[in-house]
């Protein structure tokens, strides 16, 4: 336990890093308690989250420091290696005695930078060297995408590992923490550190040694799902005395997997805090698989009644609710049904509103696919297949009955959490996006961290060509395929990107392509395990890559230098997002690091996003129209009521989330469970 030593001996000087709201931290291992709550705690932390961010004066004096540091860190290049091991080895021993004091995180920063550059040829630019600062003080930079948020993260997660503090940086899925910890372990190696890492692949039993490592690299999921584990494993006793004393008086406690929610380093920050914070994470037991006929027999009384007759779908909620008229016409075909919860008024109306579901919103190559006669959930921020996750209350067995696949067994609920309350625990927390600026007050009301903007190292050069809306989804392939075809006959095979919703989409796209006659690649849930190769050619002339969103988060498309001569990458939006950083994010891989590139939307009016969230407005435009396609004013406004809609929607379903969350909570702490 020597880092946990070295924490307790600094005593004062740590919690002088941690925030000013500072709060107990509860056995058996260091973490953040719940602070106690205030009526206007939400409304004011809001307006202080947007007044924050991005101060004029405390972006020139990070900028400031920034450059000095660079300064420091090119007078090191006359050093020969021993002596600037040397150099690490001292300033790791400070920063142990002394800890995070202005002086030796500069000398860190300085060093780190310095070795970067020897060991992986990337020197740090000191935008990355403020960013680098913004977040070893607890906050999140939005740096561009393509500004090097990988490296970035080497900064602070170093510093904070050499004054003892375990660091957790946490990416949006396995395949970027094997990148990333692969890439960056040479570096972390000269300040004598050792990473771990933490995939789905790991044995339960292997992970307790891969978390004593200085710095562990895995996903939200995997990470939050083992400290789930030990909340179970501790029950109501969490004291160490407590623990010794039962374990004395014969009752085995279960061995730990973390030591300590330390420091969090974020990557895809507003991907983790935002976009999956509207479910909370369950763990959970499978139970023995059901005999599939009550499934069956609920698809198919779902499939015998009627839309506006007997129910209502509300596609944003993803919900489905049945009218008086429906409630009725369930009891009635319900009779005479040989299963049990066709008996029970709620249950039958549960499972029959839970089979409309299925039918009619969770559809095939959209929020999932089949893969090896298995359902397996796509996630849609990331467009990556969620390995073992299940949807709850016989949706996944509904779902996996109307594909006539094997039924998987239902889950018993054993522990849950938000990512809320999750990240808060952590005694210091920090992350990084290239587009979160927009959800500024609420990072600061849920997990009281403050956003800073950082400059890009070059002047952004892309060039947006507009948006084309189209009459129908066939209409907009065929522009999609006309639109890389003119890129690729008249502007010297530039390399395209077209980005799109989901797994159906991007086929759609391909057949398109294929009918053209224009050669390309596709990666979406069935290839991910080729993502590396795919994305590896995306940057060359020629090259035309369609993607869901795995290629808008975490992915470089680096272009070759014919690939830069010819204009650079062009992107092709096909479907805007329910909110509009996912869209910057796709746009993103475009002009990184002030490279050429130019960027389109052509989408079409019966696109989801505007059929779910602007009906009205959706009909309006359409039956105005005379001739397709449109573009600009019209068009643009359409997207920005349907987007504006369904973050107010998903801003609620978070809230509303956590809230429940503390519902049941104290509802359990009543009956004395925890």
């Amino acid at each position: 336990m020597p880092d946990l030593i070295a924490l307790k001996s600094r005593g004062r000087a740590l919690w002088r890093e941690v925030r000013d709201d500072r709060r107990p931290v509860i056995a058996p291992y260091p973490e953040r308690g719940p602070a106690k709550g205030w009526q206007w705690d939400r409304p004011v932390d809001l307006i202080l989250g947007k007044a924050m961010t991005t101060l004029p004066w405390s972006a020139r004096l990070l900028m400031a420091r920034a450059e000095r540091i660079a300064e420091e860190s090119a007078a090191l290049r006359d050093l020969d290696d021993a002596a600037l091991d040397a150099r690490c080895a001292d300033v790791r021993q400070a920063l142990r005695r002394e800890g995070l004091r202005e002086p030796l995180v500069d000398e860190c920063f300085a060093l780190i930078r310095e070795v970067s550059g020897r060991e992986l040829g990337m020197w740090h630019f000191p935008v990355q060297l403020m960013g680098g600062l913004v977040m070893l003080r607890g906050g999140i930079a939005e740096m561009a995408t393509g500004e090097g948020k990988t490296i970035t993260a080497l900064l602070p997660a170093i510093a904070a590992s050499l004054a003892g503090m375990p660091v957790h940086v946490f990416t949006v899925n396995d395949y970027l923490a094997e990148r990333d910890s692969a890439k960056l372990r040479p570096v972390y190696a000269r300040f004598g550190l050792d990473v771990g890492l933490i995939v789905h692949e790991v044995e339960l039993h292997e992970r307790a040694a891969i978390y004593r490592a200085d710095v562990v690299y895995g996903t939200n999921k995997e990470i939050t799902f083992d400290y789930l584990r030990d909340q179970r494993a501790l029950g109501g006793v969490r004291g160490a005395t407590r623990r010794k004393v039962a374990e004395l008086a014969g009752r085995r406690s279960e061995p730990l997997t973390l030591r300590g929610l330390y420091f969090a380093v974020i990557d895809e920050a507003d991907s983790i805090f935002i976009d999956e914070a509207r479910t909370p994470l369950i763990l959970s037991a499978e139970m023995p698989a059901d005999d599939d006929g009550l499934f069956i027999s609920a698809l198919e009384l779902a499939a015998r009644l009627v839309a506006g007759d007997h129910y209502t779908i509300r596609a944003a909620a993803r919900a489905v609710e049945l009218n008086e008229r429906g409630r009725e016409e369930v009891a009635a075909l319900a009779q005479g049904l040989p299963h049990t919860p066709w008996r029970m008024r709620q249950a039958r109306e549960q499972l029959a509103s839970q089979a409309l579901a299925a039918l009619h919103l969770f559809l095939r190559d959209r929020e999932y696919v089949v893969i090896d006669d298995k359902v397996q959930i796509v996630d849609e921020s990331t467009g990556r297949v969620m390995a073992d996750r299940s949807w709850e209350a016989g949706l996944h067995q509904l779902i996996e009955a109307k594909e006539r696949v094997a039924l998987t067994g239902t889950r018993n609920t054993i522990a849950r959490i938000t990512y809320q309350r999750f990240f808060r625990r952590y005694l210091r927390l920090a992350g990084m996006s290239g587009t979160i600026r927009e959800v500024a007050d609420e990072l600061w009301a849920d997990y009281g961290v403050r956003v800073d903007a950082v400059p890009r190292n070059r002047p952004n050069q892309r060039i947006d060509r507009g948006h084309e809306m189209h009459r129908d989804a066939a209409a907009k392939w065929l522009a999609v395929a006309q639109a890389v075809a003119s890129v690729q006959r008249g502007e010297n095979g530039r390399p395209v990107l077209i980005g799109t919703r989901s797994v159906g989409d991007s086929e759609a796209v391909s057949a398109a392509l294929a009918q053209a006659g224009i050669d390309h690649r596709v990666l979406n849930a069935r290839q991910d395990a080729q993502e590396a190769d795919i994305i590896a050619g995306a940057g060359h002339v020629g090259a035309v890559t369609v993607a869901t969103n795995m290629a808008g988060r975490g992915t470089d498309i680096e272009l070759s230098d014919a690939a830069k001569k010819a204009g650079g990458l062009h992107v092709i939006l096909t479907a805007f997002h329910e909110t509009s950083r996912i869209d910057r994010q796709l746009y993103g891989r475009a002009g990184r690091q002030g490279d050429p590139g130019t960027t389109q939307a052509i989408t079409a009016i019966d696109d989801e996003l505007y059929a779910g969230y602007a009906p009205f407005w959706r009909k309006i435009l359409q039956s105005s129209v005379n001739s397709w396609p449109i573009a600009g004013g019209p068009a643009d406004w359409l997207r920005r009521a349907a987007q504006r809609s369904a973050e107010r929607h998903h801003a609620v379903t978070r809230r509303q989330t956590e809230l429940s969350e503390d519902r049941l909570r104290k509802a359990m702490a009543f009956t004395g469970r925890d």
